[in-house]
């Protein structure tokens, strides 16, 4: 009798538990905050060369006959240039003449038009021309907090339990997070950014965890869901904190403070069961099983926990002896190395067309507060898609499906006209969606595909590989100052490729999931029948195993969903099982 056995006991996904989910769900609201405030705090509004003879305060407006006089046309982007300008003597003569002088001089200093953004760290640090490489670079310094954040927090939750870390981070988070609000320079800035980054994978994904440690296996894949949903709703509130506030540094401090409501959950919100069971703390785990009993008004049979306290007894044994596998062990099989490459490529699309769609609503044209909000508005649709289709048509179909529509949907902008922005918009929106439900399959579908023994260390891989693409996104998103469609266009075609590559993977719905790492190298691979056209290569003895294993590998089991769920439960327990929604 594992954990999970005992929930019926308690009532299932009871009162209890439901208040403790709820709770643990809104500090994915805060983390959202977080994760996309990189749009309004790194917002470049348009900007021209500050001319000789302006002052400080200077107005953004010209009209076009200054425009054609002061700065000269940039051949790449055929409009005026924002970096250079003309080097002329700015006299009441040279303004009626008529002719732009020959010379051109680079820019010193800048004029932002304020209309939009009052301030951003852009402005306040002239991070434009050959300077932008910076704020791609916070961004991106921003992710690689986050992935040092799910390794450093995911081991640290393991050793010392789930709740003290969540609660490290937390303080963190908002002590970290006013110091980016108030960086005199870009240097403590980003560094500040950068620890908010990683202190996001300790508040979200450790809560994360503790919440799915508490579900049972039938309401596992719905309860992840809805609480990817509360991080959409804190994606679409960043805006609505950016509409009030204008300025980056109260609006960077603005969006961290909410964090400080979540300490008082140290008096509401338990040490996970599953964790003190696997630490040698079962006295504890039985109290907190009790109190969820007491809680629902029922009670929890003594041979039950005392089952549980035996079997868990066991486990640790087993756990001791066993070997631990190394990633290495993925690369020694043609197949699992071939479908381990596949799957690291998804997660990496995922993530970087995610990301880079998410940070690149304000180069979309027309309103970027509008289009910020519709970007997060579009992921409800898209997660109440998987809730609906995901134990329904299969894995493969999706994650293919949804990432050739996201494709195609960001390689249209380039058939849409320059003047048709809106379209621009709709089209991007579109894939925008399409990708959000690739991304919540991914996960489900390689945890699936890698045996059981490895699963731990492949998802860690995969996840990896995700924030290596959250890492990049940000310089993609550079190439929009040279041409505003080339980020859609790299995503899209990045997105067509894996979404294709993917058919190559083998469906791994209502399939029996694989065990070892013998299964998980024969799991999807073509098998030969005795006898048959493609007999004739080996030996009769070897293909009946094949086909016995071939069949045993396909049977349908009578209630999937559960058993997959379970395959995910005995993954919740390690880091890789937070570390598998990092995307939040």
């Amino acid at each position: 009798m594992g954990y999970d056995d005992i929930l019926p006991h308690l009532g299932g996904f009871g009162r209890y538990q439901r208040r403790i989910y709820v709770l643990l769900c809104l500090p994915a609201i805060s983390c959202a905050f977080h994760k996309l405030a990189g749009v309004f705090l790194l917002a470049t509004p348009d900007y021209r060369c500050r001319l000789p003879f302006e002052l400080e305060n200077a107005s953004y407006p010209l009209s076009d006959e200054q425009f054609s006089m002061a700065y000269p046309i940039d051949t790449l982007t055929e409009k005026y240039s924002t970096c250079n300008y003309i080097d002329a003597n700015y006299t009441d003569a040279y303004w009626t003449g008529g002719t732009p002088a020959a010379g051109v001089r680079p820019c010193d200093h800048w004029v932002y038009d304020r209309s939009k953004f009052e301030s951003s760290t852009v402005t306040e640090w002239d991070m434009v021309c050959d300077r932008n490489w910076l704020r791609a670079s916070a961004d991106s310094l921003f992710m690689v907090g986050v992935m040092l954040g799910s390794i450093g927090f995911g081991y640290l939750s393991d050793k010392y339990g789930r709740k003290p870390i969540f609660f490290a981070s937390l303080v963190l988070q908002v002590i970290f997070g006013v110091l980016a609000g108030v960086a005199p320079e870009f240097l403590t800035y980003t560094l500040a950014r950068m620890v908010v980054g990683a202190t996001t994978s300790g508040v979200f994904l450790v809560a994360y965890v503790i919440a799915m440690e508490m579900v049972g296996p039938s309401d596992r894949l719905y309860a992840g869901v809805v609480c990817m949903m509360f991080f959409s709703v804190g994606y679409m509130l960043t805006a609505a904190f950016a509409y009030f506030i204008h300025g980056w540094r109260m609006l960077q401090i603005a969006l961290t403070l909410p964090g400080i409501l979540f300490l008082c959950y140290w008096w509401f919100v338990p040490e996970s069961a599953r964790w003190l069971l696997s630490n040698g703390r079962p006295t504890e785990a039985i109290s907190l099983i009790e109190k969820a009993a007491r809680s629902n008004k029922l009670t929890v049979p003594q041979d039950a926990l005392d089952k549980l306290l035996e079997e868990d007894k066991v486990q640790q044994q087993d756990d001791t002896n066993e070997p631990k596998p190394s990633l290495l062990d993925i690369f020694k099989y043609p197949n699992l190395r071939r479908k381990a490459m596949l799957i690291f490529f998804d997660w990496f699309v995922n993530s970087l067309t995610y990301y880079g769609l998410s940070w690149n609503t304000n180069n979309l044209g027309g309103n970027p507060l509008l289009n910020f909000v519709i970007s997060g508005a579009v992921e409800i649709p898209a997660y109440s898609f998987l809730l609906v289709t995901l134990n329904r048509w299969g894995r493969r179909t999706i994650l293919c499906g949804c990432m050739i529509l996201a494709g195609t949907m960001l390689l249209a902008t380039m058939a849409v006209p320059a003047s048709q922005q809106w379209m621009i918009v709709v089209l991007a929106m579109l894939g925008k969606m399409a990708i959000t439900s690739s991304y919540g399959t991914v996960y489900v579908f390689s945890a699936e595909q890698f045996p059981t023994v490895i699963r731990n260390v492949a998802l860690g891989a995969s996840s990896t590989s995700a924030r290596i693409g959250g890492i990049l996104a940000p310089y993609f998103n550079l190439l929009g100052d040279y041409w505003q469609p080339l980020p859609l266009l790299i995503f899209g075609a990045l997105a067509f490729i894996g979404g294709v590559l993917s058919l190559l993977l083998p469906e791994t719905h209502n399939q029996k999931l694989p065990e070892t790492i013998a299964d998980g190298e024969n799991f999807g691979k073509q098998k030969t029948i005795p006898g048959g056209s493609n007999g004739g290569s080996c030996g009769g003895g070897g293909n009946d195993r094949d086909v016995e294993r071939h069949a045993e590998e396909m049977q349908v089991l009578s209630k999937p969903e559960a058993t997959a769920d379970t395959e995910e439960g005995r993954t919740a327990n390690g880091p890789s099982a937070g570390e598998g929604k990092e995307k939040y």
